[in-house]
């Protein structure tokens, strides 16, 4: 029954983590005006921070590197779904237990969103997103919140049925 219950939460939270990630890229990807405000908000704090050099990079290619963080995350969290249908369809078994995949994907998704909490949180861009006259709500920065906490709790409770399987003996190889 835990299992079944850990199951379940972590493909919520792969869902909707899937969900954010893979929904910001073309914002990211194809410098959308709100995405060049974010990140160059973020770089002009960084640049009396850390210099310009930092500072320029990130406003410029800052976008590109979070949403390749992003992607490669996404994917992570869904390599048990095609390993899952790759089963079906062959009946070749995973050598890589699901749980695997969710604690290593919940603690990247959370070191991901620890940045955006961070630079909403110490930077000028703030937890409310202002930018031409239209507020976000503070959705941008709940979101990042929400992986984070998920995230953390996802990798937690996975790693917990990791041991509780290799104690057991059944932990697959």
């Amino acid at each position: 029954m835990k299992n079944r219950i850990i199951t379940i939460f972590s493909w919520v939270v792969v869902a909707w983590t899937a969900k954010v990630f893979l929904s910001s890229l073309p914002y990211k990807f194809t410098g959308h005006p709100d995405t060049q405000y974010i990140f160059g908000t973020i770089g002009g704090w960084m640049q009396g921070i850390l210099g310009n050099t930092i500072g320029n990079w990130f406003a410029n290619y800052g976008a590109i590197a979070v949403g390749i963080a992003e992607l490669t995350v996404s994917l992570f969290l869904l390599i048990p779904l095609f390993l899952f249908i790759r089963e079906k369809l062959t009946g070749a078994k995973s050598p890589v237990d699901r749980a695997v995949f969710h604690t290593l994907g919940g603690l990247a998704a959370a070191g991901v969103m620890t940045g955006a909490a961070f630079f909403h949180l110490a930077t000028p861009l703030g937890i409310v997103v202002l930018h031409e006259g239209k507020s976000d709500g503070g959705s941008l920065f709940f979101a990042a919140v929400s992986i984070l906490v998920l995230g953390l709790i996802m990798a937690a409770a996975n790693f917990s049925l990791i041991k509780e399987r290799k104690l057991n003996g059944t932990f697959a190889h």
